[in-house]
């Protein structure tokens, strides 16, 4: 039912005018504002500055190099949950795309979709998930480098054992909730700022 889930700012992205047709109807139909449709080429770190969506949907036919580029960069910028609907892709693609950032990525026909809406939770759900480990990894960054200076500056006590727990933990976040980018963390930007006006979906 329409009345079970949030009224979100979508921005729709694709290359065919027909599909994004096709999807902002959809999305109307089951409550959602469209607030821009954009084709693959324009620059999502600025619409998403601009707009202010909530969740950013992109529909194409096989996700390239620069698509998933200007998804990283935007996903560094502006964290949002991202949804990639593909009607072809492979590992290798598939990997990429979950190092931009992306939450849920589909590869099928999109006129066979029905339900949107539960997409876009699922996409919600994973960012949240996603922003909770890179806060947990940083928290016991911060840490790990107050044990160290702990060890380097006072007599030798608890504070080894603490450190391989501390390794073990950064090493497991990582393994569970990898960096959005393949090129790892820019400088002066933390991954795990806290994502601005999300409304999670009402049960």
């Amino acid at each position: 039912m329409l009345s079970e889930h949030t009224k979100l700012r979508v921005l729709l992205v694709d290359d065919d005018q027909e599909r994004l047709a096709l999807l902002e109807k959809a999305l109307e139909t089951e409550g959602h504002q469209v607030v821009a449709q954009l084709n693959t080429h324009a620059d999502l770190t600025m619409a998403v500055a601009v707009h202010k969506p909530e969740v950013v949907f992109i529909d194409v036919g096989l996700p390239g190099r620069d698509i998933l580029q200007s998804l990283g960069e935007m996903y560094r910028e502006h964290p949002r949950p991202i949804v990639l609907w593909a009607e072809q892709s492979d590992a290798q693609t598939t990997r990429r795309a979950l190092d931009a950032g992306v939450s849920a990525y589909v590869v099928d026909d999109l006129q066979h979709r029905r339900n949107f809406s539960a997409l876009l939770d699922l996409a919600i759900a994973r960012f949240e998930m996603q922003q909770a480990l890179h806060q947990e990894l940083d928290r016991a960054k911060t840490r790990l480098a107050d044990l160290r200076d702990l060890e380097r500056s006072g007599p030798e006590g608890s504070a080894p054992s603490s450190r391989r727990r501390l390794v073990r933990l950064v090493s497991s976040v990582r393994a569970i909730a990898p960096l959005p980018s393949p090129h790892g963390e820019r400088s002066g930007r933390r991954l795990s700022e806290p994502w601005r006006g999300l409304r999670r979906p009402a049960r």
